[in-house]
């Protein structure tokens, strides 16, 4: 389960910056962009930020997922689509393997919400 791992990070990145705020506001929401082609399961990362935060700076913050699909580009066909996981990812009109993503690899922090204490 990489997402405990993942969710490690992210609680390590948002204190480093919660820590170098002068007024350590309390953060209400984490906005999360995750693609779907990172393997990440959205289900995972929820149930291992809420264990992990419990107690911390964190605990009460919602975090919100924001799914990114698949999408890639056929140089053959000059096509965007969106690629079938159970055909290997080729393109759906002229079976051409898939070769240039355009988006499903992001995995970042979007925005904090938060309200100064």
């Amino acid at each position: 389960m990489h997402e405990t791992d993942m969710t490690k990070a992210l609680i390590g990145t948002i204190r480093e910056w919660w820590d170098s705020q002068p007024e350590q506001p309390t953060i209400q929401k984490v906005h999360l962009i995750v693609g779907a082609f990172t393997c990440v399961e959205p289900a995972s990362l929820q149930f291992a930020f809420d264990a992990q935060t419990q107690g911390t700076f964190l605990d009460g913050a919602q975090l919100v997922i924001k799914d990114v699909p698949l999408v890639a580009h056929c140089h053959t066909c000059q096509a965007d689509y969106r690629p079938d996981f159970g055909n290997q990812y080729g393109c759906p009109t002229c079976h051409s393997p898939m070769e240039d993503i355009r988006s499903g690899r992001e995995l970042k922090i979007d925005r904090f919400e938060c309200v100064n204490a």
